[in-house]
């Protein structure tokens, strides 16, 4: 048997090479960003690939876009003034029939008021109310529920009783008589559905900071000395941002149902202002006499911008708060 040193010396045989040491790579760090002094893990590439690879979500977001430039650009884009009644127009069907006039392409209702113009400067209202109201719900039940969720004691009693209350009446109802109370107007109107709407924005939060009060970086930010405006925006608010944005996104198609809800009863926006809730209400009258476009295409504008801004809402949820979907 040859040894190995033997082997070594053999005329034509290369000795062996001492074996590369192999460096051991470094442990996979995520790229970080910093916004306002915190540092996150950007999800850009993870959110982005989600959104591009969903077809339905790209296509009602596509739908929503040219539903909110065509209320931005109502004046524009209008083919007649919404208010305006004609009297020799009243009535009158679709374009597409033998007996419709131009240049009402969706017809006219029982005062000849442009069914098409009535909804784009619909969709106008209904994107102001929706969008504002929801904006000063969130900032309502956002700073209660930072509140309830950190102070604990008296105020998280009192603010969870109010909670309590607001959650057990009907939306709708408590709207209703706030709205015979103020009377009509659009600013009226999104004081009421703010003021109705903040209760499950501060439920949310208030859970958000109570599963997060007893974490280890919380009580080193009691341990240093900050205070509690400090440990409350600092480390409470930006882990509650999350669930706010997908509560408001759930919100907002919720809002404009409901205003055009109050509308169509008469106690929404005045009949000055053009509403989606308004012409439904309007073509009701003469749903069951033939008009149906009058009432019909209103609606179904009201249904597609709901149902746009649902499925948006939807993936929005999804691709926070991925655990939401698995609880389903």
């Amino acid at each position: 048997m040859l040894s190995i040193r033997r082997i070594a010396m053999i005329p034509g045989m290369k000795s062996p090479s001492p074996p590369i040491p192999q460096s051991t790579p470094a442990p996979y760090a995520p790229p970080k960003a910093r916004f306002w002094g915190y540092e996150y893990v950007p999800a850009e590439r993870q959110l982005l690939h989600s959104f591009l690879s969903n077809r339905l979500v790209l296509g009602a977001l596509a739908i929503l876009a040219s539903l909110i430039l065509c209320a931005v650009f109502a004046a524009w884009i209008a083919p007649a003034d919404p208010l305006e009644q004609i009297l020799k127009a009243r009535l009158k069907p679709p374009i597409w029939d033998e007996r419709g006039l131009s240049p009402f392409y969706l017809g006219t209702d029982r005062l000849g008021r442009d069914v098409l113009s009535n909804i784009i400067f619909g969709l106008r209202v209904s994107l102001l109310v929706g969008f504002f109201a929801v904006g000063i719900s969130m900032v309502i039940g956002l700073t209660l529920g930072l509140i309830a969720g950190y102070s604990r004691g008296f105020w998280e009693s009192f603010i969870m009783r109010a909670v309590d209350v607001q959650l057990s009446l009907p939306l709708i109802m408590v709207a209703l008589c706030f709205m015979v109370i103020f009377g009509q107007g659009l600013e009226k109107m999104i004081i009421v559905l703010a003021i109705t709407g903040w209760a499950e924005y501060a439920r949310t939060v208030r859970g958000t900071v109570l599963s997060i009060r007893e974490k280890e970086y919380v009580e080193a930010a009691h341990a240093l000395g900050f205070g509690p405006w400090t440990i409350m925006t600092k480390y409470l608010l930006i882990n509650a941002v999350t669930p706010v944005l997908v509560l408001s996104a759930v919100q907002v198609p919720r809002v404009i149902i409901l205003e055009a809800t109050l509308s169509f009863l008469g106690v929404g926006v005045p009949v000055t202002t053009p509403s989606i809730g308004l012409a439904i209400a309007r073509g009701y009258q003469v749903l069951f006499s033939g008009s149906w476009w009058a009432s019909i295409f209103p609606g179904l504008a009201l249904m597609l911008l709901v149902a746009c801004i649902n499925v948006a809402a939807d993936w929005l949820r999804d691709a926070l708060e991925p655990r939401s979907r698995e609880q389903v």
